[in-house]
């Protein structure tokens, strides 16, 4: 990631990093704040937050105020001693961590967005194992229209399912995540060939 980050490989805003446009476009950021926002201001107690993959934090600086706490992974040391200088909130932390193969933060609700959808299955399935000790889990990913299959075989790094007319589906082997509850939050469309970004909420035994 840090080489995507360094190649501009998800654009260039003439920021020293940038996450691309699915954290910058008004269109897919704004719909999605909104949503979140919903989501987290209807709990009496705020809930401690974990994203999981926070990326240049465009979208999540709009979030931290409705949390208790909200603690801000990624796995690119520069990127996240930027966003410590850049962002400061009382309630705010950032860590870098390898979500694949590091323990994650205590938390109510973890968020990945955008996240899976670059990683290989083996990967996905070390991060969703580890899910089960959140509440809720908010997952982002950008899928096919219309049928497709689930969980076709990648190699971690910027590129995603899409080539290969898949998605990510959680609940489709060999994840098979285990949920009480889903419900879709929110589905907007990408451009063409780009697919639909998806934003789902489970909510774990």
């Amino acid at each position: 990631m840090e080489q995507v980050y360094k190649m501009k490989l998800w654009g260039d805003n003439k920021s020293d990093f940038y996450s691309g446009e699915g954290s910058h476009h008004p269109e897919l950021v704004q719909p999605y704040v909104d949503v979140l926002t919903s989501f987290l201001t209807s709990f009496e107690t705020p809930l401690v937050v974990c994203d999981l993959g926070c990326g240049d934090f465009n979208v999540a600086k709009e979030l931290v105020k409705h949390t208790q706490r909200y603690i801000a992974v990624d796995i690119v040391a520069e990127l996240i001693e930027r966003n410590k200088e850049k962002f400061k909130e009382v309630n705010l932390e950032f860590h870098c961590l390898d979500i694949a193969s590091d323990d994650l933060p205590s938390g109510d609700c973890a968020l990945l967005r955008q996240v899976l959808q670059h990683l290989s299955n083996s990967e996905v399935q070390r991060i969703i194992s580890k899910l089960t000790d959140y509440n809720y889990v908010i997952i982002t990913e950008h899928l096919p229209e219309g049928d497709f299959t689930p969980n076709k075989e990648i190699v971690s790094g910027q590129g995603t399912r899409l080539k290969k007319q898949s998605g990510l589906d959680l609940l489709a082997p060999p994840f098979n995540l285990k949920i009480e509850e889903e419900k879709q939050l929110l589905s907007i469309p990408s451009k063409p060939g780009k697919g639909v970004l998806v934003t789902t909420l489970y909510k774990l035994f």
